[in-house]
């Protein structure tokens, strides 16, 4: 935060957007949410409203305001009024178990936490025992007791001037599997954000007249950062929907004229099966962004037969550098099928070997990534931090090779990490809850190729001598922990588990077995 004595910086802050088109053509849709509409006026007023009633809870600059719903212009309006305070956004993913969606309101240490309506069970239990340290906003139009509903807070008798920030300060925070057994805070910046945003500006060429459709959940880097936030910044108009649905999409698509949208391969998957998707009117559809994981080389070619209009950009990024590090280009969708493409404007790739030696072209080695739409670091864990700036570039855990003219080829994660419909499943998450059954001596979870998820995780379990439990045993304990999406989907038992001379897991060998 900027404060008093000495020049005032620039304001970065990403309400200052939100402003700047409301003064500019605050009649202007911003979002479509069903039968709602909110201009750019209209979202301008109701968050720094909500920003008065949070700050009359005592949330300020630096504080974390937690977010739990489904896509909502509400959704947009959080982040919106917790930037207007200089305070954080933090979106959370609604898929997560309570006691996921716990530990990252304890290690965030939140100020507050703005739920969904529908999401209060989940919400609740995350928060008991908490209630006093947390000041809990609903959104809807009725809450139950300990929450008040959003439009109470939009009520506040004074609003205060709205913060300046720099573009160190922090815009979000974003919590995201890693190769430890938590969760990590990734810290992203107002000037992360503001450069993510120009460079993908000029890589599609999005302007005010882009219509765009947010159908990915928002709280993933996917729809809200390779769609929506570049949107809002070009004074665009954004359709919300609440979940994604294939058939609805297409339907949106044809009835609403979409130019732009942001597809993750399963998402993919499930709009190439509609029976009828070969007879549908999509060419109004100019761009899709593709993302989350590899996607394999048949269903692109099928997507570009189909969308025949779209320029499939097919996308390399993490939540870490705010989404979309590489794009394919249009003029290279043959030539370079099954590239993610080259770096966009103002981020420079490389790749290293074990040593940190720039490799050339042609041979394989860790992705690092640098310039200013790289996060700052990891929330409360400077060591994290440092080890993935050693050498001064962020490393990826992923291993890439370019060729001659510098196009990206995925090739495998250094990391353990399973990729199941966009979604990161650190192995070692699902392998933190197995160890706590009593039963079970050691467990490694690997990724197995599913054609609907891309991959989905698989237990080997050995058991303690004398120890019983069942497959269904196993795959209930962790439903209790873990966010469905990371519940084995199957559990083998082995006698134990494959390892090198020094001990290490060959999870390698594990996933050739699963």
């Amino acid at each position: 935060m900027t404060t008093g004595g000495g020049p005032m910086q620039a304001d970065m802050n990403w309400f200052a957007v939100l402003a700047h088109h409301a003064s500019h053509a605050p009649n202007r849709p911003l979002a479509r949410d069903g039968e709602v509409t909110v201009t750019y006026g209209e979202m301008a007023h109701r968050a720094a409203a909500l920003a008065g009633g949070l700050h009359e809870r005592g949330v300020g600059a630096g504080d974390v305001v937690a977010l739990l719903s489904y896509n909502s212009s509400e959704f947009l309006e959080t982040i919106f009024a917790a930037n207007y305070l200089g305070a954080i956004a933090m979106p959370i993913n609604w898929r997560l178990a309570a006691p996921e969606v716990r530990y990252i309101l304890e290690h965030s240490e939140a100020r507050a936490f703005v739920c969904d309506g529908r999401l209060v069970p989940l919400a609740t239990d995350a928060t008991k025992g908490m209630e006093n340290a947390l000041a809990r906003a609903c959104i809807s139009t009725s809450a139950p007791a300990g929450w008040t509903p959003l439009a109470e807070l939009r009520t506040a008798a004074e609003i205060p001037a709205r913060a300046n920030v720099t573009g160190d300060d922090i815009h979000r925070l974003m919590y995201t599997s890693g190769t430890t057994g938590r969760p990590k805070g990734v810290m992203i910046t107002h000037a992360n954000l503001a450069w993510k945003n120009l460079a993908h500006l000029v890589e599609f060429s999005i302007t005010s007249a882009d219509l765009g459709l947010a159908c990915g959940p928002l709280y993933h880097v996917g729809a809200l950062d390779l769609t929506t936030t570049t949107l809002i910044a070009a004074g665009a108009t954004i359709i919300i929907h609440r979940l994604f649905d294939a058939a609805e999409v297409i339907d949106e698509i044809e009835r609403s004229r979409v130019t732009t949208v942001w597809l993750a391969p399963a998402m993919v998957n499930a709009i190439m099966a509609l029976p009828d998707i070969e007879q549908r009117d999509l060419s109004s559809v100019r761009l899709i962004i593709n993302g989350g994981e590899k996607m394999p080389i048949p269903l692109i070619e099928r997507l570009q037969r189909t969308f025949r209009s779209a320029w499939f950009a097919d996308a390399y990024g993490l939540t870490e550098t705010v989404s979309g590090d590489t794009f394919l280009d249009r003029d290279s969708l043959i030539a370079k099928l099954g590239s993610v493409g080259r770096p966009c404007l103002y981020l420079e790739l490389d790749i290293w070997d074990e040593h940190g030696r720039s490799l050339p072209p042609g041979e394989r080695g860790e992705i690092v990534l640098r310039g200013p739409k790289v996060f700052r670091g990891y929330w409360r864990d400077p060591d994290a931090t440092a080890t993935a700036f050693t050498g001064g570039w962020f490393h990826t855990g992923d291993i890439g090779v370019r060729d001659d003219d510098g196009y990206l080829y995925i090739v495998d994660r250094v990391k353990d990490m399973i990729v199941s419909g966009g979604e990161n499943i650190a192995g070692s998450e699902v392998e933190r809850v197995l160890y706590e059954h009593a039963a079970v001596l050691e467990a490694a979870v690997v990724g197995r190729p599913d054609e609907q998820w891309g991959e989905v995780p698989i237990a080997f379990v050995a058991l303690r001598p004398d120890a019983k439990a069942t497959v269904d045993d196993l795959i209930e304990h962790c439903r209790g922990q873990l966010a469905r999406f990371k519940v084995p989907k199957d559990v083998v038992f082995v006698d134990a588990l494959p390892r090198n001379p020094s001990g290490k897991v060959l999870k390698r060998e594990l996933r050739s077995q699963s």
